[in-house]
């Protein structure tokens, strides 16, 4: 499939993870691919992968929880690529904590690198997506669905990009962008790898954040932000779309 040739998506959260799968399919079906990530080495190496590939793509370095920053990524965009199409907005922070040990620091590092971050890319790319009567596909997840254990800070600002994206959906819908979220559960990445618990779950707490069909690879989300981004989904529009392998069933 070549459904996004002659089109350009920015992808963040591009150096590991859904976000570099998703930029990798994206190339493949014929995307110019903006690709963004804090870690320039990781973005970079990206980039260059999908360039040999055949791919047009550019590495940026952004903190998606700076607004000028991604005020800059997004200009950047449109003048080396031309034009925006699609944001896919991947970038995000996990951390388990006790809920009544979560220090302040910690919980405005997670509201600002997920909601806030979200809110600054969306902000941003609109004026250019609605130049091409484009999409907005973002990362909520199902923390955003249901109760997460030690997950207060995360669920929360996932459920506010859950809302947020709604409201872009209907506030957008005449002119033609739409906007719609992954929910990814159960999903093997470099940051659910890297996740310490603060206690021993139990079998009851260890089922809400365990598939029945196991841990699968990033791939399985990309192919999903792939459609919502597409004019597949032309008639999607405020959907939370879960990819957990029937966690929340």
């Amino acid at each position: 499939m070549k459904r996004f040739e002659d089109r350009v998506v920015l992808v963040t959260g591009a150096g590991s993870g859904i976000g570099r799968a998703a930029a990798q399919r994206l190339a493949a079906e014929g995307a110019a691919v903006f690709c963004v990530d804090l870690d320039s080495s990781a973005v970079d190496a990206v980039a260059a992968e999908l360039g040999e590939q055949g791919a047009r793509a550019i590495a940026w370095q952004c903190d998606v929880s700076d607004e000028q920053q991604v005020q800059d990524c997004v200009a950047a965009c449109v003048e080396q690529l031309g034009s925006l199409y699609a944001l896919v907005h991947m970038a995000g922070l996990l951390r388990f904590e006790t809920t009544h040990e979560v220090a302040a620091s910690s919980w405005q590092q997670i509201i600002d690198v997920n909601l806030s971050g979200t809110f600054y890319m969306c902000k941003a790319a609109l004026p250019e997506l609605l130049k091409t009567r484009g999409s907005i596909v973002n990362a909520a997840s199902t923390a955003a669905l249901s109760g997460l254990h030690w997950g207060a800070a995360y669920s929360a600002s996932k459920g506010g990009v859950l809302a947020m994206t709604r409201s872009i959906a209907v506030e957008y819908a005449q002119q033609g962008v739409r906007a719609n979220c992954v929910c990814p559960g159960d999903i093997k990445t470099n940051m659910t790898n890297a996740l310490t618990m603060p206690a021993n779950p139990s079998h009851d707490q260890i089922v809400r954040i365990s598939s029945l069909t196991g841990p699968r690879e990033p791939e399985v989300v990309a192919g999903v932000i792939a459609m919502l981004a597409s004019e597949d989904a032309t008639h999607i529009s405020g959907e939370d779309v879960r990819v957990d392998g029937g966690t929340l069933s």
